[in-house]
This record gives C-alpha cells, structure tokens and sequence, in this order.
C-alpha cells in the first residue's frame, strides 16, 4: 500500500494503461448480438480465509483456483475461451436459464462463486425493475397480508402462529428471513427463522412500555442486531408460549423455516418472498421520511443532508452497521479547523462590512458603494460557505456508524431518488456516484417527477 502511494504519476499511469488492455481482452462479452460489461473477471488468489466476526473457520488456506475448477458457461454457436496452455475446463455448458458466465466453487467454505454481467448491464437492470415492481405490488395487499397475519396470531396450529410472528417482525422490523446452516459449518449468524430462545428477552414492562421484546444476535455478516421494541399483546404471548418448556439453545420458532414461510407468501401473492417485505419498507421509509424533511425552498448542503438523514432512518431499520473509519477523529478534526478558519473569515468579513457601510453613508461616491457591494457579497458567501462545512461535519458525525450504501444499492426504489432530485433540484450526482448511475439508468431514463412507490 505504501508503494502504491509512492509511485510516480507516470508509473502509475502505466499501470492503469495495462489494466485497460487486460479490461479490453477479458472484461467484456456478447449476449443478444450486444456487447456487455462483464463485471469481476479476476479470480481471487490464494491466502488465508478471514470471513466476517469470530467466523470459526478464519485462517484456514484458500487454496488457487485453477481452470479444472472452473465451469464456463455460453452459447452453443459462441467461440469457447480457451484455458490457459497445458489445463482444461472442468466443464463447459450452454444454459441459459442462468445469469452466470463462470463459476467454481471455493474449498474453505464450499461456496459457489460466479463471474456474472456488470451492474449496469440490460440484464441486471431488468431484474432490479422487476424486483421493485413486485415490492410495489404488495403496497396494494399489505393491509391484507397484515390482517391476515394478526388472525394467525389465535390459529389453532402451531404453525401458523409461529409463521405470523416471524412475519410480523419481519415487517416491522425489516429483519432477514435467515436461512438453515450445518452446525459449525459458518459463524453463528441467525435471521429471523431460525431465532432461538437465548436471542430474545420479554419484559411485561419496560421503560414504561409494556410487552417489550429485547433482541441480541448476530445478523448477516456477523453484525450484531439489538433492539428493544414493544410488540402487540398477542405476539408477546404466543412468544411466551413459543418458549415454553425449551432451553436457550433450541428454536423460537420450531415448526418453521423459510422455505415454508416463502412458500405461504408466495400463496398470498405471486413472487412475494420476506425479502421483498424489506425491498417494500426500506423504500416506502425512504419516501415518508423525504417527504417530511426536506424543505423545497432550503440551500443545496440543507437538501442533501435531508436525502442522506432519510437514506440513514433506512439503513437504521435495516441494521446497516459499520466499524467507524480509523481516520474518523482526524478527519472529523480537520474538518473543525476549516469550519474554526471559516467563522474567522466571516467575523473579519463581517467587520469590513459594517467600516465599508460608514464610510458609504458618509459620501456618495460610487467606488464606496462598488466596494459595499462587493463586501455584502463575501460576507454572503462566508456565510454560505460556513454553513456547508457546518452541515457536512453534521452529516459526518451522523453517518459514523451507519452504512448509507448497502440500502441505495439493493433496497431502495431508485425512482423515488431520482423524482426527489429532479423535483427539489439536486443534481443528480450528488446523491448517486458514476457507478451508481450507470447501474439505475433504466430509472434515470423513465421516472416522472410524480413517481410514486
């Protein structure tokens, strides 16, 4: 990393040449007659295995990959890549009911790993428009689903009980599903199905809340979720009841999982998983929350610290989590002492003013008045400038532990951000990045400024 830093503009410039020729080879393919981005063609190297938290099976060796280990997949009609000299493919197909173009799969875990279409490929974005369309859709059956749920709450099976709280928390919280795992196969990560007993705590009364649930587990990437939250009568007894009679290691909910619980909500509604109730939430919060902050007629930092504060309430309810950055207190430090010079400037700008004013008023000399002009105006962009710095050290402050990123990529609605931008006058690039834009062109071209989720 140090020699990177190191390099000279010219040695780094070479290597970004070189780069582009490997890009130009290898990062691209055909599909329908039109050439496609492809998005990471480079296999890891070999090293030690980290995974996220305490995982069990950290600084075990990832072994090399080599093409033996490697399925290619393409069309019938297309030119095969050739593997390097001296090697084969494991295996070459023609599927195409698949999105992936190679895949092989690691040893340390024994996961699938894929080469697949860059974000911003006619592809990726079909599947991303049909994804938020099916999350618009249940914005018409949610209060059915709901009062369908609250019913199970007092179903005479188990089951069903069971699934109606897990789906409840689902919805108000926006917790994963979560999925089964071999004992001591990952770390011990859990979502909402396979909650189990030592993950929650009941309390009658808490904080003067009643029927209170506390949440403590590992959630996805070894991210703690914790959360005291008040829930409905019903749903404080039936966990009551789920817990009865089992020790802290066994199930909360034992007669689901989700493949039953997806299977339910696909009968409730075509192409409806718990993760689309996320997709749903996350963009319907995004929404209410740009609606009640922002203020048409506020500067541009004002508007965009609204944007980033709905964007935060999301990421909060999601449990968008980060280890705050090591160069967090410098920076922020920094930042104070741009702000501190800035009230400086102001002051003294302030101070030139009110001198050019007097002298003014004493005569009426034009070149007075030009230069009272001109000292009105550096006092107004001080000031402009000051409450930038002001709103971006707010911003930062706020953002220390939250992950903005996670939610804009997968879980909300492009289209309300692009509406919103084109509605308040934000430019866009204030609030999606290149790479961003590139992946939602599809909503960049065909939102209304009425779009409503």
């Amino acid at each position: 990393m140090e020699a990177k830093r190191n390099m000279s503009k010219e040695e780094k410039q070479n290597i970004k040449e070189v780069n582009q020729k490997i890009v130009e080879v290898f990062g691209f393919c055909l599909m329908d007659q039109h050439q496609e981005r492809i998005g990471n063609f480079k296999i890891e190297p070999p090293g030690l295995f980290r995974g996220r938290g305490d995982h069990p099976k950290q600084g075990k060796l990832k072994k090399r990959i080599q093409p033996e280990d490697v399925i290619i997949n393409c069309s019938r009609d297309s030119k095969i890549p050739e593997p390097p000299l001296g090697h084969k493919w494991k295996e070459v197909r023609f599927d195409n009911t698949v999105t992936w173009l190679a895949s092989w799969t690691e040893n340390v875990q024994g996961s699938c790993k894929y080469i697949m279409l860059n974000a911003n490929s006619k592809l990726k974005g079909e599947k991303d428009w049909e994804k938020y369309e099916v999350a618009r859709n249940l914005k018409s059956r949610i209060e059915a689903i709901r009062e369908k749920y609250k019913q199970d709450w007092k179903s005479k099976q188990m089951v069903a009980r069971q699934r109606a709280v897990a789906l409840y928390f689902i919805d108000k919280l926006a917790l994963r599903a979560g999925t089964e795992k071999e004992e001591g196969e990952t770390a011990d990560t859990v979502g909402c199905c396979s909650l189990r007993v030592e993950h929650i705590k009941l309390y009658p009364e808490l904080d003067r809340q009643q029927h209170v649930v506390e949440f403590d587990f590992l959630g996805k990437d070894s991210i703690r979720y914790y959360n005291k939250v008040p829930v409905k009568k019903s749903v404080f007894k039936n966990l009551k009841l789920f817990m009865e009679n089992k020790q802290g290691d066994d199930d909360l909910f034992d007669r689901l999982n989700t493949s039953l619980l997806n299977k339910h909500l696909n009968s409730l509604m075509p192409g409806l998983t718990a993760k689309v109730f996320r997709t749903f939430n996350a963009s319907v919060t995004l929404q209410q929350q740009l609606k009640e902050l922002t203020d048409s007629s506020a500067n541009m930092p004002e508007k965009i610290l609204s944007y980033n504060r709905a964007n935060r309430a999301v990421a909060v309810l999601c449990n968008h989590q980060r280890a705050p950055p090591k160069t967090f207190e410098q920076s922020m430090a920094n930042l104070q002492s741009k702000i501190e010079s800035r009230m400086e400037q102001l002051a003294l700008a302030k101070k030139e003013l009110k001198l050019a004013k007097k002298e003014a008023k004493k005569s009426k000399d034009d070149k007075l008045q030009t230069v009272l002009e001109k000292k009105k105006k550096l006092v107004q962009r001080c000031e402009e400038q000051l409450m930038k710095l002001e709103v971006q050290a707010t911003d930062r402050e706020e953002n220390k532990q939250i992950a903005l990123g996670t939610s804009k990529l997968n879980y909300l609605d492009p289209r309300i951000s692009v509406a919103w931008c084109n509605n308040m006058g934000v430019p866009l690039d204030k609030i999606y990045n290149k790479s961003q834009r590139e992946k939602f062109a599809w909503a960049i071209d065909m939102t209304e400024l009425d779009f409503e989720f």
